[in-house]
This record gives structure tokens, sequence and C-alpha cells, in this order.
């Protein structure tokens, strides 16, 4: 027993068990972060694969027969006790059963029987059977219809409609030219009526800031009114074009049957994507789900952003990212130089480097607070006084955008950039200086070629960490910038091209909003786990890139601290 006690005394007197505590600790916060991201990415990846659809006979709680299509999501348990409190029917409760089975089905057909998801009890189920011959359509609203396609009427003209076994790829055909033609409107209207919509506003503000400064310069504002003229008529042959474009669309309708027997017309041009899911073997299911998640990643977001992609929410946070970095970074590094190799060491830089700590622990809606009164409305109402008179009261930079989202967030992350920055300096031997010194280097000299870049790792590292902070805000953004759906990228064609004073959309909001404000919250659900688990992925790219660049400069710089 003596022996046994000393042992134990010795073995925690060595500080081994605070080791393996240590080990456990770290080796139980890896496999839940690895679980957790195993969880979104499982959640958010199965979305995409082509589920088959079910035709399902069961009884409702009218004990009426009801046929249905559709797609099943999960499988669920209540008690009975619960089922009989929510005022179920107590003739589907199995004699002694305590729990009962229910199925999450997606029916979709929204615009004539709501709604889009519905529970059925297995109980309930007297049939179910998987037909080839159902088919799914993406349609642009009111989400995917289900049903047999029995006849496509192609044209205005009243020619024999197609069906049968040329049905479907007669559909195919007529897809894909609605889609040509959608492009080719989209390129008329985002490209070249936007083009010229943008032109003739600047002709009209500058024709209003001539008028407000009363200007006598009659020969420019007759030259703004000959290139209006010019611009107005060239956006009427355009528009003609586009109606013209609008009515070759609008031709080709489909007809499909669903289990209830029941006819719905849909217009070709409503519809993105049809499949046959039922039909489709191995290797046609796997380029179906790669090409659903390519367009989940390519595509604009439809339905509430319930629906399409996500890629606008994909640039605007990778170009707010990077304009922060751009914005933080030398901010960051000057006053870490300044409080390392410049001021005098004494109360105020202890005072100073207090609170830039203090600041890493301020709340992030504080700064949004604070983007959104200093940075807005009276930086932004200020420009628009000096340089954007003739847009008052409409304002220009006085209202949230994209370049106080980065400037906000690069004020939240500098004390983490200062902070790393200012370890790499001090990290540096005082004879590295010395001898650059010695040798006839300037201080200037000495700072930016010998002690800058031997800091580099660790102001990137004061980066990396700035930029996993930054892209997963959300709180301040919704003050500063983000909106739920933009109408335009940031970046266009139309000139100044990288415009800072639009709003633009953020992954880390787009969760929120298809999360906690999605009127289909069902749908809504794995667009959560699969827009999470591709922020957790740009996060680790961006992160990654950086460190790569860090690890070169490391190995540069080897040897050199020792």
């Amino acid at each position: 027993m003596t022996k046994s006690n000393s042992f134990f005394r010795n073995w925690f007197a060595s500080g081994e068990p605070w080791i393996w505590m240590n080990a456990a600790a770290v080796g139980l916060s890896i496999s839940a972060v690895i679980g957790v991201l195993l969880l979104i990415a499982v959640k958010g990846l199965a979305h995409f694969w082509p589920t088959d659809v079910d035709l399902i006979t069961y009884k409702n709680e009218s004990a009426q027969v009801q046929h249905v299509y559709g797609e099943f999501v999960e499988l669920d348990q209540v008690s009975v006790e619960q089922f009989l409190e929510s005022g179920g029917n107590s003739t589907w409760v199995q004699p002694n059963a305590e729990i009962m089975d229910r199925w999450l089905v997606k029916t979709g057909n929204r615009k004539i029987s709501a709604p889009d998801f519905r529970w059925i009890f297995v109980d309930q189920i007297s049939q179910r059977s998987t037909p080839d011959n159902v088919m799914v359509l993406e349609r642009i609203e009111w989400g995917n219809a289900y049903g047999v396609p029995t006849k496509l009427i192609l044209g205005e003209a009243p020619t024999a409609p197609v069906s049968g076994a040329n049905l479907v790829s007669a559909l195919n055909q007529s897809i894909a030219q609605a889609n040509i033609v959608r492009d080719q409107i989209s390129d008329l209207e985002n490209g070249v009526l936007n083009n010229i919509n943008n032109r003739l506003e600047r002709l009209r503000l500058e024709q209003r800031g001539l008028l407000l400064r009363e200007s006598d310069d009659v020969e420019r504002l007759q030259e703004i009114s000959e290139e209006q003229a010019e611009l107005s008529a060239e956006y009427s042959v355009n528009e003609k074009n586009l109606r013209a474009l609008y009515r070759e669309l609008d031709q080709d309708e489909l007809v499909i049957t669903t289990a209830d027997n029941i006819d719905i017309h849909v217009r070709v041009a409503d519809i993105l994507h049809a499949w046959q899911p039922n039909a489709m073997n191995g290797w046609q299911k796997t380029a179906q789900y790669f090409s659903n998640l390519w367009r989940f990643l390519s595509e604009d977001p439809r339905e509430a952003n319930t629906e399409g992609g996500v890629f606008p929410a994909i640039f605007g946070t990778v170009l707010m990212v990077l304009l922060m970095s751009l914005i933080v970074t030398p901010f960051g590094v000057i006053a870490a130089v300044y409080l390392r190799e410049y001021a005098k060491q004494g109360v105020m830089v202890r005072i100073i480097r207090i609170a830039v700590n203090n600041l890493a622990g301020v709340p992030s809606i504080v700064y949004g607070v604070f983007g959104l009164g200093f940075f807005v409305y009276f930086l932004g109402g200020n420009l628009d006084q000096l340089f954007f008179p003739e847009s008052l009261p409409a304002p220009t930079f006085g209202t949230p955008g994209l370049v106080w989202a980065s400037l906000t967030l690069a004020l939240l992350t500098v004390p983490v950039v200062i902070v790393s920055t200012e370890e790499g300096l001090t990290r540096i031997p005082r004879s590295v200086r010395e001898g650059s010194m010695a040798l006839g280097a300037t201080q200037a000299e000495t700072l930016f070629k010998v002690i800058l870049p031997m800091a580099s790792p660790a102001i990137l590292t004061g980066v990396i960490l700035a930029v996993a902070r930054a892209a997963g805000e959300v709180a301040p953004l919704m003050l500063v910038g983000v909106v739920k759906l933009a109408p335009t990228l940031p970046v266009d064609g139309s000139f100044p091209y990288l415009h800072l004073d639009r709003k633009f959309m953020h992954l880390g909001f787009h969760i929120y909003d298809v999360g906690f404000q999605s009127p289909n919250v069902e749908a809504a659900r794995p667009l959560v786990y699969a827009t999470a688990l591709l922020l957790v992925t740009l996060i680790v790219g961006l992160n990654l890139t950086a460190i790569t660049l860090r690890g070169r400069l490391e190995r540069l710089y080897r040897g050199v601290e020792s």
C-alpha cells in the first residue's frame, strides 16, 4: 500500500498525468471538430443527390385515399400520447403501440397542392412504388414539380403536340433552347441595357450638377441632351429585341399528370432542369449530382434563398475579406512597428497596449454600431455632401456598402494583427538591428530590408487570424453593408468596375437568413448545412494560402533569429 501511494505521488509529481490530460483534451477537441464537419458535410452534400421519387398511396386525416409523388426526406417517430394530444385520429393507433413512425416527404407542386413537404404516417401507407416515367421539374418559381410528362406543346401555332417516346428528348431540347434564350435576355438586361441606364444616370447627374452650380456651360448642356437622346434611341432598339426574346421564350408548354390524375400546364420557360431519377443508373445520377453541386456554386439564389445557388454570397465574402486584408495589414503593421521600434517605452505605451488588447474583446455588434454611425453616417454623409451633391437626397456613400463593411471588419481585427506583429518584432535579436546599423544602414533601411522581412511570418499569422474571424462575422455586417439579396455584384463591366458603395451578399448572413428567416424551413435546412460547409471550406482555403506563404518565409529566415 505504501509503495502504491509512493508511486502515485511520484507520478503526479513528475507532471506526466497533466501531459496525458492535455493530450486527451486536444484529442477530444479534434474529434469534436471533425465530427461537426462530417455532420455538416453529410447533411449538406447529400442534398444534391438525385433521390428516387416514390408513388405513395395513403389515407389522410379525413380517411380519404390520396396519391402523391414525392422524395423521401427523413424518418421520424412520435409518441402515441403526443399524437393524440395534437388531435390525431385515434383509429390510426395500433393496439399497445407507444411509438408511431412517420415519413417527411417532399411532394412539391406548391402551386396546386400546398404544402411543399408533408408528414405521412407509415401505418396509413397502403402502397409504395417507384415508376420510371415520373419526372422532376426544377422551376424558377414555386419549387419542384413532380408528375408524368404527357405532351409537349411547341410554338404558338396550333401544331400537333409531342408525346410518347420522343417527348423526353424534345423536352430536353426545348429546355436547352429556353436556357439559351434566357441567357440572351440576361446578357441584354444586365449588360447592354444596364450599361445604357448607367450612362444615362451619369449624364443626368452631370446635368443636375451643372444646374446646381449655376454653370453657364451651355455647350456642355447641349452635348448632354444630344447624348441622352442617342442613348434613349439605342435603349428603345434593344428593348424591342428584349420583348422579341421574351415572346420566343413564352412559346412552349409542357403538360404533366400528377399522382391524383390532375393535368398541370408548365411553361418550358419556367423550367430550369428536368430529369427522371427512377430511370437513371448510377453513372447518370453521379453526373446529375455534380451538375446540381456546380449549379449551387455558380447560380444566383431564388425563392427567398431556399432554391438556386450562392455565387453572389461567395463573391461578396471573398471580395470583402480581400479588401479587409488590404486595409488591416498596413495599419496593423504600422501601429506595431511604431509601438515596438520607435515609441519610447513607458506608461503611455503600456496603456496603449492594454487598450489594444481590450479592443480584441469588444463584442462585434459594437463595432457594427460604430461603423454605422461613424463610417456610414458621418464619413459617407460628408462625402456625399462634398463630392456627390447632385445625387442627394439619394445617398451614394452615406448608406451601408462594401467599403464600410470592409473598414468595420478591419477595425475589428486590427488588434489581432498588432499583437501578432509585435510578437514577431520582439523575437528578432537586438544584434541583428545593431549589425545592420553597423554596416551603414539607416534605421528605415534596417526596418524595411531586415526587420519586416524577418517578422513577416508573424505578420501573416495575424492576417490569418484576422481573415478567419472576419469571414465568419455576421452581426456587424448586418448594419454596414450586407443584404439578403443583392441585385448586382460589386464588380461589373460598368465604370468604375469596382463599386465600393454597393451592398453585397455574405455567406455568414446567408446561413442566418436561410436558417432563421426562411418561409420554407424544410427546404432551407439542407442549404444551411451546404452553405456552412462552403463557408468553412472558404476560410480554410484562404488560411491555407496564407499558411503556405508563411511557411516559405519561415524557412527563408530560419536560423537568423537564433
